[in-house]
This record gives structure tokens, C-alpha cells and sequence, in this order.
């Protein structure tokens, strides 16, 4: 009987080994020299308007050929401001929506049939002029193209003031906040690690929260600010810290404090999901509630605590009570609103107007179902003609 020769086998799997080495080498040279993604459309020039324009771009790889992004939003923008953008990204596998180096996430929306996204961003209070505002397609092959958004800043201004820290605040709330405080730390160094840390620690928390949140709008109408209130402490108040007729820190208070009676009943400002209920640092007890999109409301300071995480609540319903824990100065409740737990200003959000214009007309713009509770948005004038009138013919 012959006997097999074991040469072909190895002759075989050596040729296989080797295409597979050349196959990739030629692969990996192509994505290098290959063209790359190149936006064919132009933004306006123009700003402060509302803006509705198509980004076309275009891959020379990639299983991709053409991602098409197109972006309705209006008016102008503002420090401590929030903006809804509502686009298409056709053939686009993956698209961001940034503030400078700050992601926010982007929802899709309305009939699924129409491809459409939409993003709440927030400006953040120190927000400055030439911070890009930017959408971000990109193609299966990780090809990438970034368009600004365009949008007239205007400047907002904001409060300044000037907190006397009294001994009897620092022996009530240094012990409270930092119990691992050595006993021979003087008081005002460890009011200065609560300040600045624990502070620093609750902004960091607030955007782990905010990255939990629902897919679509949660709320209906403008956000309530409680019956009863008086605003005495402002959004992104910068305060001074002062000891002993010496200043000892600056930091920016963000959020409203509303004072009222104490004790006093704190109602949700809408409908949502608790996202956060208990102890946040500074905040002492606090309620967190999701209304969807990334949009959040934060009460802090409360003596007492009547939902949990993961309760849906209605609007006006009681979440707990105002008190003085955390870093309070008397009995109050500090709200905010929150935009992927970045703060921005309530009092956008406290005004339907506000909303519809803000909100909902982008939405309409872009064919998109409108949040409920604010008034319909009219119907945009039709421009007349400013022809001069044809002379009536002489008969």
C-alpha cells in the first residue's frame, strides 16, 4: 500500500498563514492612506436665529458611505442655561452631542420610521465665549466628523455675596459632616475640607446620578417652585467665606435656596422617578428626581425623607420636609435642576413660555411629538410677497 505523503498538508497551511499575513498588512496600509470623512455642507454663517441645516458627510471607508446629520434648535444661549437640539443621523452608527469636553447623551425620539435624536445640554454657569457646541457623527470604520451648533451667547450675570462663619455654626456642623475630624483640627480647617471636598464629592455624585436616567420625558408642562417660597439665595451665587473678619474661601453656590416656614412641606416641581433619596455630603438629606431626558430636580437640606429610589411620584406630590442638614445655614430647601447633573438656572424651567419656545418649537421644527402642558407653539407667519402690484390692464 503507498504511503501518504504528509508534505501537502503543511504545504497548505503555510499558504494559509501567509494570505492571512499579506491580507492584513494590505488591509491596515488602505486605512492609512485612504481618504477620510469630509463634511460636504457648510454651516450659516449667521447666529442667533432659529437654525435648521443639514450636515452631509462623507466616508471613503468603512461600511458606511454617508452619515447625514441634521439639526433644528433656536435662539440664543446663556451661562447656567440648558438648549434641546433635535436631529437625523442617517447611517451614522454613533452620535455625541458636546460642550466643550463635556458629553451629554442624545435620546431617540418620536416615530421610529423618521430616525430622529434629541439632546438636552447644559451651559454651565462659567460657560465662556468660543466653547464649541458640537454634534459628532460617526461611521462604522470609527471615521469621524464634528459640526458646531450654531448659537448667540448672551451673558448672563450673576450675585455675589459674603457668609460670616460664627463659631457656634462651626462647633453645630463641623462635628456633623466630619466625624474622622482629629479632636486637636482646629474647627475652621476642617470646615474648609467640608467646603471644598465634600462639595467637590456631591458635584462628582450628582453626574453619576444624572447618567441614570429615563429615555424619554417623564414631565408634562413648566416645573412648580413651591407654594410659599421666596427665593433669598441665588444660582450660581459666588460667596465669600469669611472667619474672624478674614476671607478663608470663595465658592459658587449653584441652585436656588427657597425659604418658608420651617418644616414646611417640599412637593416634587413634576412628575418623575426617584433617582437619589438620602445623606449627599454638603447637602445633608436629599431627594433626587429623574423627569427624563437627562433632566433632574434636586432637593436638599430636608429634615425628613418620604419617598425612595425608584418610586414614581406625581407633581405637587410631598417628597419629605425642609430642615437644616447638610451645610445650611437655618431651615430652608435648596433646589435645583439639574441637565446630566450639570446645574442650570430654575428659573427657565419654572416658565412655560420658556419651555415652549426652548422645548417644544425645536421639536415641532423637527416633526416631533411636543411636551405636553405648555401651549402649542404657533404655527411659524408665512412671509408675504413685497412684489410691487401688477397695473390693471386698460380696457
Amino acid at each position: 500500500m503507498p504511503q501518504r505523503s504528509r508534505t501537502k498538508p503543511w504545504f497548505l497551511f503555510l499558504l494559509v498563514l501567509l494570505l492571512a499575513v499579506v491580507g492584513t498588512v494590505s488591509y491596515l496600509g488602505w486605512r492609512q492612506y485612504v481618504p477620510g470623512v469630509r463634511a460636504v455642507t457648510q454651516a450659516p454663517r449667521f447666529l442667533g436665529h432659529n437654525a435648521s441645516f443639514t450636515v452631509t458627510l462623507e466616508a471613503a471607508r468603512g461600511n458606511v458611505r454617508r452619515a447625514e446629520v441634521r439639526i433644528v434648535q433656536g435662539g440664543y444661549v446663556s451661562p447656567g442655561g440648558a438648549l434641546l437640539i433635535a436631529f437625523r443621523a442617517a447611517d451614522a452608527s454613533r452620535v455625541d452631542v458636546s460642550v466643550g469636553s463635556r458629553i451629554f447623551p442624545s435620546f431617540a425620539y418620536g416615530p421610529a420610521d423618521k430616525g430622529a435624536r434629541v439632546a438636552l445640554i447644559a451651559l454651565p454657569w462659567d460657560f465662556t465665549a468660543g466653547t464649541p457646541l458640537a454634534v459628532t457623527a460617526r461611521d462604522e470604520a470609527n471615521n469621524v466628523a464634528t459640526r458646531t451648533v450654531p448659537a448667540e451667547l448672551k451673558p448672563r450675570p450673576f450675585p455675589r455675596d459674603t457668609i460670616t462663619l460664627t463659631d457656634a455654626f462651626l462647633q453645630a456642623k463641623v462635628p456633623e459632616l466630619l466625624p474622622q475630624r482629629a479632636p486637636t483640627q482646629p474647627l475652621i480647617d476642617g470646615f474648609l475640607v467640608i467646603n471644598r471636598d465634600q462639595r467637590r464629592q456631591a458635584e462628582e455624585e450628582k453626574i453619576k446620578i444624572g447618567a441614570k436616567t429615563a429615555d424619554k420625558p417623564l414631565w408634562e408642562g413648566p416645573f412648580t417652585q413651591p407654594r410659599n417660597t421666596k427665593v433669598f439665595s441665588n444660582f450660581a451665587e459666588t460667596r465669600t467665606y469669611v472667619y474672624q473678619g478674614k476671607p478663608v474661601d470663595t465658592q459658587v453656590h449653584v441652585g436656588f435656596d427657597l425659604a418658608s416656614t420651617k418644616l414646611s412641606p417640599v412637593p416634587a416641581a413634576n412628575a418623575g422617578q426617584v433617582a437619589f433619596a438620602g445623606p449627599l455630603t454638603i447637602y445633608g438629606n436629599t431627594v433626587i428626581l429623574d423627569h427624563g431626558l437627562g433632566l433632574q430636580t434636586l432637593y436638599a437640606h430636608l429634615s425628613s425623607i418620604d419617598v425612595k429610589p425608584g418610586d414614581k411620584v406625581t407633581k405637587g406630590q410631598e417628597l419629605g420636609r425642609s430642615g437644616t442638614t447638610g451645610l445650611a445655614v437655618g431651615d430652608h430647601l435648596h433646589f435645583e435642576v439639574l441637565v446630566s447633573g450639570v446645574s442650570v438656572t430654575p428659573i427657565e424651567w419654572w416658565d412655560g413660555k420658556w419651555i415652549r419656545d426652548r422645548v417644544n418649537k425645536p421639536l415641532k421644527q423637527a416633526g416631533l411629538p411636543e411636551i405636553a402642558g405648555v401651549g402649542e407653539v404657533p404655527d411659524e407667519p408665512v412671509a408675504r410677497s413685497t412684489a410691487a402690484p401688477r397695473p390693471a390692464r386698460r380696457r
